[in-house]
């Protein structure tokens, strides 16, 4: 299982159109081969950055798997004019979080 992390800056302006704009593409990536769930998290400290965190089943999955995909354009183009600037996306590995874990 593997993480991928995206994170979206999205104009200051534009938070309220983003977060219904998001609503309505998110089928989209709910349907993906692979796919295990998804959080949209809204930053504190800069409520315009939001962190998009995918679990797939393999990397594979996610690319070339969805981002090669018809639904992935489509996703994209549902969301690309709410950005302020161009997201970054990566991936790490890992099983659930552990609480209490103090392995750090």
């Amino acid at each position: 299982m593997i993480y991928e992390i995206a994170l979206l800056p999205v104009h200051k302006e534009q938070i309220e159109p983003f977060k219904q704009a998001f609503a309505e593409v998110i089928h989209l990536l709910q349907r993906a081969k692979g796919y295990g769930g998804h959080m949209l998290a809204q930053g504190i400290e800069s409520p315009e950055r939001f962190n998009l965190i995918v679990r797939w089943a393999s990397l594979e999955d996610h690319t070339p798997g969805f981002e090669a995909s018809d639904d992935h354009q489509t996703f994209m183009q549902g969301l690309e004019e709410f950005f302020s600037e161009e997201p970054t996306v990566y991936h790490i590995e890992g099983a659930a979080f552990a609480a209490g874990d103090s392995a750090f």
